[in-house]
């Protein structure tokens, strides 16, 4: 097979844990770098399919949802619907909060996303989510242990960088912090702003570096 196409089935994605479903990487696994694209596993009854969240900050995504197999309960503001195979549910960026819960074994959900009017945008996310659980355990050194070599091999991903950025400041590692968020400055525009006003910096707000930073 050459490089310009490649092929796979949904079984083909190791499943990872995200909050609380599990989740398949399919734009890091295929090499995607025009839209986000991602699978969304229920493996039982009841389970949790897609996340509850919603694209509501600047640069979030349209969402598609696809159902693949199973059967998912979606949520969406105050709507509930089923979803059967073939369903699609286009949710635009904006305040609507949404949700899915498997309604059968294995329901799987294929996601797709992008900001309207602008060009894909790779924030690293794949990157993240395997630390995502210990980041919020509060196992900052942890975190800086499993990840700081990984993200560092690919400093083209700015919210990684800002994340260990956080980890770095709540752990007592004010130049690592500093470092890691400049970093992510040059990569990522809202960066800046975020930090600001990012309570996770307090404990170096005060540091000359940082007040550079975020003027």
């Amino acid at each position: 097979m050459g490089d310009a196409y490649r092929v796979a089935r949904l079984d083909d994605f190791e499943l990872k844990p995200w909050r609380e479903t599990l989740t398949g990487r399919v734009r890091h696994e295929l090499g995607i770098t025009a839209f986000g694209v991602n699978t969304w596993v229920g493996p039982n009854v009841g389970d949790r399919v897609i996340p509850d969240h919603a694209e509501n900050q600047e640069g979030d995504h349209d969402e598609l949802y696809v159902v693949m197999r199973g059967r998912a309960r979606f949520e969406v503001n105050e709507d509930t619907f089923d979803a059967p195979p073939g369903t699609l549910v286009y949710v635009p960026a904006g305040p609507n909060r949404r949700t899915a819960f498997a309604e059968e074994p294995d329901t799987t959900v294929l996601a797709v996303g992008a900001t309207t009017g602008k060009a894909y945008e790779d924030r690293g996310w794949e990157l993240w989510f395997p630390l995502h659980e210990l980041f919020q355990a509060g196992d900052y050194e942890g975190v800086i242990a499993k990840g700081r070599e990984s993200i560092e091999a690919n400093p083209h991903h700015g919210m990684p960088l800002y994340n260990l950025a956080c980890a770095e400041s709540l752990g007592g590692h004010p130049e690592d912090a500093i470092r890691h968020l400049g970093m992510a400055i040059e990569l990522w525009g809202g960066a800046r702003d975020l930090a600001r006003d990012d309570s996770d910096f307090d404990a170096i707000r005060d540091e000359p570096g940082f007040k550079q930073l975020v003027a």
